[in-house]
């Protein structure tokens, strides 16, 4: 039986044709995962036997278990979630991989809401084939938002290099202009402050905004979506003590390296956060979702279906999703501590504005 005070990390195997079990056994192979926590893996025994075999892991062994209470703290768990006779295709996508990422995400999910595991860790999904009457959502982000009850939540991409939020995530580049509004500029604001200071430990947080049109719109030659919405928008923020500074033009924020100076930035599309955090976080990067009551991360990639099998994927990435999961449900515990006990020194007055930051002076980039 696993240790009462070890942290249960829930792992979906998502695609099973895809790179999913590569990365994920790469990962429990290090025998210091099983120090840090009590991995449980949603899955298959045999995909996962079959994918072992592939990587010339006959070595390392699974725990077979039928349900979270017997999961064992110094093995790699496995619960089965799917039909035994679910055929493996590398490389291809197909319908029973759809089927399989959902009953494994499914049954994750029922263990996560219940407290019998702490953390969701997930392998890419097809978002294509895990499509259903079941699972009708552009990823994973809509569809645990809708599953945990949340309308604010925000898809935000973590490494040493920066944090990287968005506005709209996954919709068509055409749908984006009359998403942005102030209020879901500030409703996402809100959340990634929040989220800083409750599982990034980061007590007064620096947030750079950035423009929707090129140049931040050019005081309005370009677009007035600065002007009216997103300016707007950081000024409330700052009324209501979040340190939220621009709106900034993408381009000249990366070239200037200006993202150094700030702990989280706030993109207004997939693509002007994704390329530049991909760029130079591909490898290291961890998406996490903010704004949920869990604790959620997965590995920043997808299936990478051209790789499957080949032993080739680097599972740098999904081992950072495992340890900023830990590391947040962690600050998050005790951030919720801290706030139940005013009288803690740490307590954060959120309309307590850094003194090293002069709002004024860095207010209004347009």
């Amino acid at each position: 039986m696993a240790h009462q005070d070890t942290i249960k990390v829930g792992i979906t195997h998502g695609d099973i044709n895809g790179i999913g079990y590569e990365v994920i056994i790469k990962t429990l192979n290090e025998p210091h995962m099983l120090e840090v926590c009590t991995p449980v893996i949603y899955g298959s025994a045999k995909v996962a036997a079959y994918h072992r075999k592939a990587l010339n892991l006959e070595g390392l062994s699974f725990n077979h278990i039928r349900n979270i209470g017997e999961a064992h703290s110094k093995r790699i768990n496995i619960i089965n979630c799917i039909d035994d006779n679910t055929r493996v295709e590398l490389g291809k996508s197909t319908r029973e991989a759809g089927e399989s990422s959902f009953n494994a995400l499914d049954a994750a999910c029922i263990d996560l809401e219940q407290g019998l595991i702490d953390v969701l860790v997930t392998a890419p999904i097809n978002k294509d084939n895990i499509q259903s009457e079941n699972f009708d959502f552009p990823g994973h982000t809509e569809f645990l938002a809708q599953r945990f009850k949340t309308n604010n939540y925000l898809m935000l991409m973590v490494s040493e290099t920066m944090k990287m939020g968005v506005v709209t995530t996954h919709m068509p580049l055409s749908e984006v202009a009359k998403h942005i509004t102030k209020e879901a500029v500030l409703s996402k604001l809100r959340i990634l402050s929040l989220t800083l200071q409750q599982d990034f430990a980061v007590p007064r947080p620096r947030i750079a905004v950035f423009g929707l049109n090129p140049h931040a719109g050019d005081n309005g030659l370009l677009g007035k979506e600065e002007i009216d919405v997103i300016l707007p928008a950081i000024h409330q923020a700052k009324k209501e003590g979040i340190i939220a500074l621009g709106p900034f033009p993408a381009d000249g924020f990366f070239g200037s390296e200006d993202y150094r100076k700030y702990d989280a930035i706030l993109a207004m599309y997939h693509d002007q956060g994704m390329i530049p955090f991909k760029l130079t976080s591909f490898e290291h990067g961890v998406n996490y979702t903010a704004g949920l009551p869990v604790i959620r991360t997965s590995p920043a990639h997808g299936t990478a279906y051209a790789i499957a099998g080949e032993d080739k994927a680097s599972p740098e990435s999904f081992r950072q999703a495992m340890f900023l999961a830990i590391d947040a449900y962690k600050s998050r515990k005790l951030y919720q501590e801290i706030s139940k006990n005013p009288l803690k020194s740490y307590h954060f007055n959120p309309n307590q504005v850094d003194e090293n930051v002069n709002i004024e002076e860095e207010d209004d980039q347009i």
